[in-house]
């Protein structure tokens, strides 16, 4: 009997709609090999229907882990070439490196290892293997993980015992690392160190009793501790520590008396005092202003120089400010925010050409203080925008390279953080191009968090379209059009709190786009009459930003609709904002640069410069016409007046 044509071809289609396709198949079974490999169930594996899979080289790892540190180091070798593009031959370098160095098996470690290894317990294996080949390196690298204020893992036991017989850990060193354990807290590694201590030692310990009664004998115990005062640095610099974080103005007048009577390493006094220099600008410790200066300016610490510019612009001493600025690593001086304050500075002081100069360096930077300094010239913002596009050939040639590949199936079979190991690997290890191919790929795909993260690992940071990419854009225009909000400001805050990672969880607990809390959540959502989403309901992108929209609508009305202050409010809570503002400084830039969280003025800057760059990038790339701030949020006043409930 025969059949016709068309009837023929729906038994066919109707046949192969009831079986699996090969590429399923293969993929179910290696998602149970990988299963039962994990948990070393080797007969669980069907070898035939992997063997030509991508991702076959994952079971092998796991085979050949499991026979460590008995297979021989040519066999890890041939593994960690075979698998040089993916992140399993840095994972099997690592563990042959682990067990052969747990195994006392030296020369099979040296011959699989590539350099100093990561991780401490790695370290000590691979300097304990150079104690005979490489003394001087085992000892240099022993006494590095040896000088901690922590305990360190057993691994590290053989390497260290081995130096102290040998004389290249001494008593000093156990002086020193005992007095880092002080630091740190660690009593019980104090305790262990003290014991190892001989009777040389004994006035030093004395000492370091009194201190640890009271930080204020510094001025009393002898200046000269331990054999030929080996242990006076790291005694006075650990005691220095905690007097200087539990009451830097005493500290400091123990200091100022002590101190010409000290003779220590360059190294103890230079922490000494840059800790004292720190905390007292920190806490606005005013006695000894004369002697903190000259300690800034001494070390030329760019931290210590950050804090002294942001105390001479809370003291309005503008001559201060260019002094300070000028006296910054040119590296640090030549940022947007230090140029921006140099041409603030100068500007009241009456110099506006050499200001406008400072502005013009400033304003050719993408940041909040480069667009300030646009607008302060009226000019558009520089966006330094770079754009990129692959034509159909070479985006069908990056979906066959084998780490595309192998990231494909990994997601495929839910193994969402291999595939991100695999991912940005290949990133980071490509040269730019390959990079740029591989950010396009993840754009096409829709992988939005992925391809943030992308840009982040290969340095793309003109790659403006894939930085921020249009992530759901039409809820945050919806959603932001009900709540009355700027949706590119809600965008920007969605970027910079979860990178477009819908399933965000911060350690604090807050979830998704626009990290909520899981109770704020819950209170918003009865607002709107919607209920509480519960913890996972929250994560769903389109009842994120609505809750969001609106919990930034209600900061933005109490601030008198101010962005600004809402986005700090957003991030560091409104009852903190309310007391910034109680104290504030009355123009916008200095109230950003008086925030005391470092953290919280990073976060305005950054999402009120990304606002900038949504709206921009809306405009096809051009920012004539964007505005960071409105004109009211560059004049109004920053103090009380601009809450709403007064």
């Amino acid at each position: 009997m025969s059949l016709s044509f068309g009837r023929c071809k729906a038994l066919i289609a109707a046949t192969l709609c009831c079986l699996p396709l090969a590429g399923q198949a293969d993929d179910r079974a290696m998602r149970e090999a990988l299963e039962a490999a994990r948990n070393a169930q080797w007969e669980k594996i069907d070898r035939d229907a992997i063997e030509d899979h991508v991702l076959s080289g994952y079971v092998d790892y796991h085979r050949l882990r499991q026979r460590l540190p008995e297979v021989d180091p040519d066999r890890v070798l041939a593994f960690i070439e075979r698998h040089e593009d993916s992140p399993l031959s840095d994972w099997m370098r690592g563990q042959a490196i682990a067990k052969y160095g747990h195994a006392g098996r030296p020369a099979s470690l040296l011959a699989v290892a590539d350099g100093v290894p990561e991780g401490t317990a790695r370290q000590c294996y691979y300097y304990t293997a150079l104690l005979d080949r490489e003394p001087e390196d085992a000892a240099r690298g022993g006494r590095d993980l040896w000088l901690v204020g922590r305990s360190q893992p057993d691994a590290c036991d053989t390497l260290f015992d081995t130096l102290r017989a040998r004389g290249e850990i001494g008593q000093a060193h156990v002086w020193e690392r005992m007095m880092l354990a002080w630091q740190a807290g660690e009593t019980g590694l104090m305790n262990y160190l003290g014991r190892q201590l001989d009777a040389d030692w004994q006035s030093a310990r004395a000492s370091l009793d009194r201190l640890r009664k009271d930080y204020a004998a510094v001025t009393e115990v002898p200046a000269c501790t331990g054999p030929g005062c080996r242990g006076s640095g790291p005694l006075f610099a650990a005691a220095m520590h905690g007097f200087t974080r539990a009451d830097t103005e005493a500290a400091l007048e123990a200091w100022r008396k002590v101190s010409p009577h000290l003779s220590l390493e360059a190294r103890h006094r230079d922490a000494i005092e840059r800790d004292l220099a720190f905390y007292a600008m920190v806490r606005d410790v005013d006695q000894h202003g004369a002697w903190r200066d000259e300690v800034v300016a001494r070390l030329g610490d760019a931290e210590l120089l950050e804090l002294r510019v942001r105390s001479a612009l809370a003291e309005r001493d503008w001559p201060g400010v260019v002094d300070w600025v000028h006296r910054m690593p040119d590296e640090t001086r030549r940022e947007a925010r230090w140029q921006y304050w140099l041409g603030r500075a100068l500007e009241q002081q009456g110099d506006p050409a050499t200001a406008e100069s400072a502005y013009a360096a400033a304003a050719g930077e993408r940041n909040f203080f480069g667009f300030a300094a646009a607008d302060r010239l009226g000019r558009p913002y520089a966006l330094n925008l770079e754009r990129n596009a692959l034509d159909a050939a070479t985006r069908r040639e990056v979906a066959e390279w084998p780490a595309v590949k192998r990231t494909e199936a990994l997601r495929r079979i839910d193994e969402p953080g291999l595939a991100n190991s695999e991912w940005y690997r290949a990133v980071a290890r490509g040269t730019p191009e390959e990079a740029r191919a591989l950010a396009d790929y993840a754009a096409e795909k829709g992988w939005l968090a992925e391809l943030v993260q992308t840009t982040i690992v290969g340095q793309m940071w003109d790659a403006l379209a894939w930085r921020f990419p249009e992530a759901y854009r039409d809820d945050f225009l919806h959603w932001g059009g009900e709540a009355g909000v700027d949706p590119y400001l809600l965008m920007g805050i969605a970027r910079r709190e979860s990178g477009y990672n819908p399933e965000a969880l911060s350690p604090a607990g807050a979830r998704g786009l626009m990290q909520l809390m899981p109770a704020t959540a819950a209170q918003l959502g009865q607002r709107l009459g919607i209920g509480d989403p519960g913890p996972y309901g929250v994560l769903e992108p389109e009842v994120n930003i609505r809750l969001g929209s609106t919990y930034l609508g209600e900061l933005i009305d109490r601030y008198s609709g101010n962005r600004l202050a809402a986005a700090a409010a957003y991030n560091a809570g409104p009852g903190r904002v309310d007391r910034w503002l109680r104290d504030a400084p009355e123009a916008f830039d200095l109230f950003v640069e008086s925030i005391p969280f470092r953290e919280t003025r990073s976060y305005v800057q950054a999402v009120l410069a990304y606002r900038v760059i949504f709206e921009s990038l809306s405009r096809g790339g051009e920012s004539e016409g964007v505005t960071m701030l409105s004109p009211t949020e560059k004049t109004v006043r920053y103090d009380r007046s601009l809450l709403a409930r007064n």
